[in-house]
């Protein structure tokens, strides 16, 4: 049975031409609507099963906060339905549930009784919220001295003290210091491993990749992506950079082990081939850690537009992304031959620790693929590092280490 389930939900705001509308649409003998509808959440509809962590991703305006809204209850759906089994704690936007005139105690005993908890439950947990928050003795001053990132804290503490069956997250925990904001994911990570539903809404991909399961991408309040984190983000990116020109095709081909590859521009370069090769100059997909590379990417000029940047991404299994650049940070002359196919090469050392790695690929103007993308290739390839004659390290970075005794 499904923890979250939502079915057509929309939510839709009335937009008024001029303020007597409002009052003249209360009148008895008023005949038809003055208002129109501005639609900010529609036809949203998914569910979450016990202990998966569903991420909520999305540009400004898509619709992110108002689904939470809907979900816990601060604001009614306009249509639709959704359900929620168990208990439910949310962290919304800063402030929410928060009194500026209250202690730091007051606060935290006000937001575990909205949880259910009893009197004596909430004298246990206090002194935990406190060590938590590392409010110490702020926690005896009114929430109006705290600055947002204390706020924050508080907010956090009280939410999480007690594990809930739903777990839903917007982005206040942002604002937060970056000392603060690994110790709340290890907190969310511990819940989720116990049980917690979490629903999570930010605009970190970091977060989202460790954290979530599946990922929800809206646009304009609605659903126009969904699966699992590194292809929605994939398509999140194609569609940033397809923006300045709502042609550009977005094109996404399984490749095998339930992975997509994401493919996009405006087609003024196109990619031919992207290859991975050892020192040798064979082409290979599992190296071993430490080892030199040469990654070559062949493509073609299309039109007469100004010769592109050619740029990779390295990232993880989970989608993280590990180092990239590009023949503009790296300022490489253009060839003086640009007729038929070109190739480049770029030379490196794999430098990271064993593991899955994918390359992404782009042909673009200027720094990045967002100023003119020609033709950006997500997941253009695979490979794999494996432990070899390295001293064993743990990390996703080997680095050259050596080690000395200083003697006094």
């Amino acid at each position: 049975m499904s923890r979250i389930s939502a079915v057509g939900l929309g939510k839709a705001y009335r937009r008024y031409a001029h303020p007597r509308d409002r009052l003249l649409e209360l009148l008895p003998w008023a005949r038809g609507d003055r208002h129109s509808r501005d639609w900010a959440l529609r036809d949203v509809s998914f569910t979450v099963d016990p202990g998966e962590a569903l991420g909520i991703i999305g540009m400004n305006g898509a619709g992110k906060s108002t689904l939470l809204r809907l979900l816990t209850g601060t604001t009614a759906p306009t249509e639709g339905t959704f359900s929620m089994t168990g208990k439910v704690s949310a962290l919304l936007e800063l402030g929410i549930g928060v009194h500026p005139d209250f202690t730091g105690w007051q606060n935290a005993r006000l937001s575990c009784q909205l949880l259910g908890l009893t009197e004596e439950k909430i004298d246990e947990l206090l002194p935990w919220i406190q060590e938590f928050s590392e409010l110490g003795g702020h926690m005896d001053q009114p929430v109006r001295t705290y600055s947002t990132g204390m706020q924050v804290r508080l907010a956090f503490s009280a939410a999480t003290a007690v594990r809930p069956d739903i777990l839903i997250v917007d982005e206040a925990l942002s604002v937060g210091d970056m000392f603060f904001q690994h110790r709340s994911m290890g907190r969310i990570r511990e819940m989720c491993d116990a049980g917690t539903t979490l629903l999570f809404v930010t605009h970190d991909p970091g977060a989202v990749k460790t954290l979530c399961d599946r990922v929800l991408l809206l646009d304009r309040g609605s659903i126009v992506c969904a699966g699992k984190p590194s292809t929605v983000y994939d398509f999140y990116n194609a569609r940033i950079a397809a923006k300045e020109d709502s042609s550009a095709p977005i094109e996404q081909i399984e490749v095998g082990d339930n992975e997509v590859s994401t493919r996009t521009g405006t087609g003024g370069a196109s990619i031919q081939s992207v290859d991975l090769q050892d020192g040798q100059g064979n082409s290979a997909r599992v190296f071993p850690v430490g080892t030199r590379a040469r990654l070559v990417v062949e493509f073609l000029l299309v039109d007469d537009r100004p010769f592109p940047s050619v740029g990779f991404l390295i990232r993880d299994r989970l989608g993280n992304e590990i180092f990239g650049t590009n023949t503009y940070h790296l300022k490489l002359d253009n060839p003086e031959e640009t007729a038929g196919p070109l190739r480049i090469s770029f030379a490196t050392e794999l430098r990271l620790g064993p593991g899955s790695y994918s390359v992404s690929v782009a042909l673009h103007g200027g720094a990045t693929h967002l100023e003119e993308n020609h033709d950006w290739w997500d997941r253009a390839l695979v490979f794999q590092l494996v432990e070899d004659e390295e001293p064993p390290f743990t990390g996703v970075a080997h680095l050259p280490v050596r080690a000395a005794w200083v003697l006094s």
